[in-house]
């Protein structure tokens, strides 16, 4: 099998089953997509190849460097999806006519995303949009989830994702992550106390800005349940290796397990959302 890489699609298991996260990942080829079902091969051999290409993800054209996991430059350059305020939606600047893609901004940006607590590497803030839950934690690798904010736009998840920060980080070490589990957490004790501390700040600098231009509906607190998230993983790494593409075009090893976008081999682990339109051969167990 052949094709352009694209980050693993992933479909949540019942955690009261103790299923897993299930795993397919996307083959772009010159005879069509396919998508290939990861679970099944753990505890087999996979060889991946890199041939040479790597293919923009949003225009198809060749090029030398991948931007912005899978764009040429001018795409990386043009596109609002790769722009400074997707990492940082409190900089949203389409107020003030400067948005790459006013189009994109409305229909991504202005549409309701969620505020939530996660636990991947740790305790970690996060926000995404409604639509990408909980697709958006299982991409990070959290073995816990809770929604504690609702909102109207990305610009306003922003906001509050900038007051809690001051006590809970942003991110995930993603080393710490691929070596374990981390250990269960009470989030909804923690957002009580989080937002406990936050209170002023969300008080006097977020909501008085939301409610002034949207409303009281324009920011909700949201009483959820904790979403439980299992992963394929037969063993984790003693010690994290990085595989890279670009340094080394064949990546060969034992499938021990999957977590976020990251293939656990025994020989090291993989980013496969980093690699994001390379040409890649994949062979399995049974064709070596």
């Amino acid at each position: 099998m052949i094709g352009k890489l694209l980050k693993m699609k992933t479909t949540l298991g019942d955690s009261l089953k103790n299923q897993p996260v299930q795993y397919q990942l996307p083959i772009v080829g010159n005879m069509g997509d396919e998508l290939l079902a990861m679970n099944q091969h753990i505890g087999e051999t996979i060889k991946l190849s890199y041939q040479g290409e790597i293919h923009c993800v949003a225009c198809g054209r060749k090029t030398k460097k991948s931007f912005a996991q899978g764009h040429c430059y001018p795409c990386f350059r043009r596109l609002a999806s790769c722009d400074l305020c997707i990492m940082k939606p409190e900089t949203c600047h389409y107020a003030e006519g400067t948005c790459r893609q006013p189009e994109w901004g409305e229909a991504h940006c202005f549409i309701p995303h969620y505020v939530y607590l996660a636990n991947s590497s740790g305790i970690k803030v996060g926000i995404t949009r409604g639509t990408q839950i909980p697709t958006r934690w299982m991409d990070q690798g959290a073995t816990q989830a809770l929604p504690i904010f609702q909102v109207a736009t990305r610009l306003q998840s922003g906001l509050l994702e900038v007051a809690l920060k001051q006590h809970v980080s942003d991110r995930t070490d993603w080393r710490k992550m691929l070596k374990a589990d981390a250990p269960p957490l009470d989030l909804k004790a923690i957002r009580d106390e989080l937002l406990d501390k936050c209170s002023k700040e969300i008080a006097l600098v977020v909501r008085a800005q939301i409610k002034s231009e949207q409303g009281d509906a324009a920011i909700q607190a949201v009483d959820e349940q904790v979403v439980e998230i299992n992963y394929p993983v037969t063993a984790y790494p003693e010690k994290i290796k990085s595989l890279n593409f670009d340094k080394q075009a064949e990546i060969e090893g034992m499938l021990k397990g999957i977590k976020g976008q990251y293939l656990i081999l025994d020989s090291g682990v993989l980013n496969i959302r980093k690699f994001s339109g390379y040409k890649v051969q994949i062979i399995m167990n049974d064709e070596l």
